[in-house]
């Protein structure tokens, strides 16, 4: 078997969170191949090294002395040097980072030497070779990402070594100039090498034991989730359930390798498997509840509408022209009502109105503001019969007025509209039926 295992930052802020990510590694020959972020923070006043630097580098662009800030990031990396008992130095590294940021090297090429500088130290912790992203990970001269050319480069770099670190989150364009994926993008370079590798399992080790089926900060001690397909997963990440990047799961989606999501402090948590598909029955009817507020609903009224060939396409195009993004649209017989992010909407607020009424001329124009969308996803709601009946009954009973029902013909999820000041109490509603209750 063939593992591929990325750690992110908090696995890795101090020497002794180092030491757990090595025994976490040597307890399992199959974990070959390894990608580990910059160092994070290692109390909650602390700074993330990533944040250092980049306000190293801008105080060299600014032509201010960084001396001190760089020396501190040294620092930080002597720490963990000398915790784990290593005769390494990263002192040329150091003196090469100092010229670079002298001569404006960029911000990309400053913000990727926090994981270049740990994935040196990683790789002589281990024992195991270092291949540097800016070798194997390629962007476009347009700094767009190339899927093609990166795979080559990995899988012959692979090809050559049994095991290996690979830092995560940046690459390089073919004359050698660094560019980075967005915050968070060492979890793509990680899912990049498992495909390259032909890898069995792509394990992301965090600070949390995979996917909780709501959100902490609203449920108290929510359960975690198993198993979850692709599919669930995409559609709780887009309602604001996070703990992987999300472009992380198109490369091993591609090549049907799971992902399994880990505590790297509590390791003998199974955490979240990420599948394709899979015949193991969820614990309960839905797997998870994730939601979002901060949206606005703008309801268009004009008798006989449904008759009208292209009313609805005419609305739509309004919203295009004004670069504003439609997240729902729930409809009637006489009524059409579109749910937009009420940031985007609101600087284009009376334009986009004017517009409506200029092109389809309705007999009434609604706004209402302040609403939150909330996503019940789970496999388990297709053959389950009365799951609406329960989110509504749910609801009721905790005297919350729905604003919208969308239900997609995949029996996936169900999305409900309910106003601000109802969402929390919302999602406790729902948690309580359908895991506390489980009737």
């Amino acid at each position: 078997m063939k593992k591929v295992v990325k750690f992110g930052g908090s696995s890795l802020a101090n020497a002794d969170q180092f030491k757990k990510v090595g025994t976490i590694i040597r307890s399992d020959e199959a974990r070959r191949y390894v990608v580990p972020s910059a160092p994070g923070k290692r109390f909650s006043s602390d700074t993330k090294v990533t944040d250092m630097l980049y306000s190293c580098y801008e105080a060299a662009v600014n032509g201010e002395d960084f001396s001190g800030q760089l020396e501190a990031i040294q620092e930080r990396y002597q720490e963990i040097i000398d915790g784990l008992e290593l005769d390494f130095s990263l002192a040329d590294d150091f003196e090469t980072i100092r010229g670079d940021f002298s001569s404006h090297a960029g911000e990309d090429y400053a913000a990727s030497r926090g994981e270049f500088l740990n994935g040196k130290i990683m790789a002589a912790y281990l024992g195991f070779k270092f291949i540097d992203a800016a070798d194997v990970v390629r962007f476009r001269e347009d700094g767009s990402f190339d899927d093609g050319k990166t795979n080559e480069l990995l899988a012959g770099a692979l090809e050559e070594t049994d095991k290996a670190v690979i830092p995560g989150f940046y690459g390089a364009k073919e004359n050698g100039e660094v560019v980075t994926f967005s915050r968070g993008g060492s979890d793509i370079t990680g899912s990049l090498v498992a495909l390259a590798a032909k890898a069995d399992l792509y394990e992301n080790w965090t600070d949390v034991s995979g996917f909780l089926i709501a959100d902490p900060r609203i449920v108290k001690h929510p359960k975690s989730i198993e198993t979850i397909t692709y599919k669930e997963l995409r559609e709780l990440s887009y309602m604001g359930a996070s703990v992987l990047h999300e472009d992380a799961i198109f490369p091993v989606r591609k090549a049907g390798i799971p992902i399994n999501i880990r505590n790297t402090n509590i390791p003998s948590d199974q955490g979240t498997l990420i599948v394709e598909s899979t015949c193991r029955q969820p614990k309960y009817t839905i797997t998870g509840i994730a939601g979002t507020d901060g949206f606005a609903a703008i309801t268009v009224e004009k008798a006989m509408m449904n008759s009208e060939i292209g009313f609805c396409r005419k609305v739509l195009q309004v919203f295009e022209d004004n670069g504003v993004s439609i997240e729902h649209m729930p409809s009637g017989i006489d009524t059409m009502s579109i749910f937009v992010n009420k940031d985007s909407f609101e600087e284009k607020e009376q334009k986009i109105l004017s517009d409506i009424n200029k092109t389809v001329h309705p007999d009434h124009i609604e706004l209402e503001s302040d609403l939150a969308l909330i996503a019940i996803v789970g496999r388990g709601m297709k053959s389950t019969r009365g799951t609406a009946g329960r989110i509504f009954s749910a609801l009721a009973h905790a005297h919350i007025n729905v604003k919208m029902i969308d239900q997609g013909s995949s029996e996936l999820n169900i999305i409900v509209g309910v106003k601000h000041e109802d969402f929390k109490n919302a999602i406790r509603a729902l948690y309580e039926i359908f895991v506390l209750t489980q009737l």
